[in-house]
């Protein structure tokens, strides 16, 4: 059963960091991509970025300078790191799968098969 399990959320400051990991199981991660996107309150869910195997990624534009993803293929853990927060970075926070990396299109859900529960960021003023 593939399962992906959001874990790192919480309550970050202003100016601070936020790092969320990502464990999957269920599945070797072959061709496939991990996404990671946000939905904030009131709002549409937002395509953040994805990793592929190779550790090639794509970030989107809003975010590149502050948005870092990364794997542990060994581990079949992901993390993203978003720094320099502010209190518009509240969101639930969701990684979710993608059958291969050359799918992944920016702001697109639809490569994506299995999501992870979510887990919440807010970000104090």
């Amino acid at each position: 059963e593939v399962q992906l399990v959001e874990s790192g959320g919480g309550l970050v400051q202003t100016g601070g960091s936020l790092r969320l990991s990502c464990a999957a199981s269920g599945f070797t991660f072959d061709d496939y991509a991990i996404g990671w996107f946000r939905q904030a309150p009131g709002k549409e869910l937002e395509w953040m970025g994805a990793i592929g195997y190779s550790g090639s990624t794509y970030l989107s534009p809003s975010l590149k300078g502050r948005i870092f993803i990364s794997r542990d293929t060994s581990k079949n853990q992901f993390t993203l790191q978003l720094i320099s927060v502010t209190p518009e970075d509240t969101a639930v926070y969701y990684c979710a799968r993608a059958r291969y990396f050359s799918t992944v299109v920016a702001g697109s859900t639809s490569p994506y098969d299995y999501w992870g529960q979510g887990t919440q960021v807010t970000v104090s003023s």
